[in-house]
């Protein structure tokens, strides 16, 4: 287990490092109660990271024509929010509307999630681009960034 936890601090760093996703980080003089997590028409979830204060909520609009998840890595979650799979229909499947799904956050702890058609863990509990089974390959045979975020409650 702590293997995965050494695994887990690197990888966040180096994907929010390489300017692929927005980190948004909520100030001491933010008075909304609510922070947005968006799926634009693509497969990523926008910001990648976000730190909020216990008692914030935080929604996630699924912007994208196509179904994502909501899925959380229990072996992370010092939230309280375990074995939470939720569905977040695309535009399509929704009748022209975005797909909403939204949690409280009651106490202070990190919220590791993904989307179970954009990536899967490993043996190390990490997310990880789909692979062979799935997802798009390039012409290098790169899969691409696998469909995750983190939440950071203080």
């Amino acid at each position: 287990m702590r293997r995965g936890y050494l695994v887990l601090g690197p990888v966040v760093a180096m994907v929010a490092a390489s300017g692929l996703f927005a980190v948004q980080r909520a100030g001491a003089d933010n008075s909304s109660k609510t922070r947005t997590v968006s799926v634009p028409e693509a497969d990523r979830f926008t910001p990648f990271a976000i730190t909020i204060r216990p008692g914030q909520r935080v929604e996630w609009v699924n912007n994208d024509t196509d179904d994502h998840t909501v899925v959380s890595d229990d072996v992370f979650d010092t939230t309280g929010h375990r074995d939470i799979d939720h569905l977040l229909p695309g535009t399509v499947s929704n009748g022209g509307q975005p797909g909403r799904f939204s949690l409280l956050f009651s106490h202070p702890g990190k919220f590791v999630y993904y989307c179970r058609f954009h990536a899967h863990l490993d043996e190390f509990n990490q997310p990880v681009a789909p692979g062979p089974e799935g997802g798009i390959q390039d012409a290098n045979g790169n899969f691409g960034t696998p469909m995750m975020g983190v939440i950071t409650v203080r």
